[in-house]
């Protein structure tokens, strides 16, 4: 099965408006040079606004860093799926390693996360398409325990298999991110190789259709 590649920037916490802005008109600008790739910006929420603006007349699309895990409510500082939708975000990521590990988001919570977001899809098809994050810590990979957290982290997966030929897995090895140090090739493919298995087995032949990213 041929699957289109996607190119994913997570621009995390950086930047102000104008940096916000000039970059999405130069990535815009840019991606016309890559019309067998989709390509996809993924701004702080306070420049959603101005990159869906300047990437608007161009192929690129855009997602945010997070979601909140309930729908709407007395939630003060989070941000629903609905006003994600509203705003014309196309996806979202889930379970990104910075909020596993610094901010302490446990797997139970991103799959609620994902839960939510394939239960509000069925009414409203606008709904951000989820990026499941997963990866294991230096001390795991040393342990050889990397597939043995692969696959939990995939229990989306196992839970809600209807949802996951539209959603997305990135592998993000923690150990590799901010370190100076990163996965060969190797490494990767044997990530990729269980997170293809893992949906097989959950999913069927549609686990083909699921792009993985690094």
């Amino acid at each position: 099965m041929t699957r289109t590649p996607i190119i994913a920037g997570n621009w995390k916490m950086h930047g102000d408006q104008e940096a916000a802005r000039m970059l999405a008109r130069n990535v815009a600008h840019g991606a016309a040079d890559c019309p067998a790739c989709d390509i996809l910006l993924c701004p702080p929420f306070v420049h959603l606004p101005t990159v869906l603006d300047e990437t608007a007349d161009s192929p690129v699309r855009v997602g945010a860093q997070n979601v909140c895990d309930q729908p709407e409510g007395a939630y003060t500082g989070e941000v629903s799926a609905a006003m994600l939708a509203d705003l014309g975000c196309s996806h979202v990521i889930l379970g990104h390693s910075e909020r596993r590990h610094v901010y302490g988001e446990s797997d139970a919570l991103i799959e609620r996360k994902f839960a939510l977001l394939h239960e509000l899809a069925q009414h409203n098809p606008a709904m951000p398409v989820p990026i499941l994050c997963v990866g294991e810590t230096l001390e795991q990979r040393e342990a050889g325990q990397t597939m043995e957290v692969l696959r939990r982290q995939l229990q989306p997966a196992q839970q809600r298999p209807a949802a996951f030929p539209q959603a997305v897995v990135a592998y993000e090895p923690v150990w590799a991110i901010g370190t100076g140090r990163a996965a060969t090739p190797d490494m990767a493919q044997e990530a990729h190789a269980e997170i293809r298995a893992c949906l097989q087995s959950a999913l069927g032949e549609t686990a083909e259709a699921v792009a993985i990213l690094y």
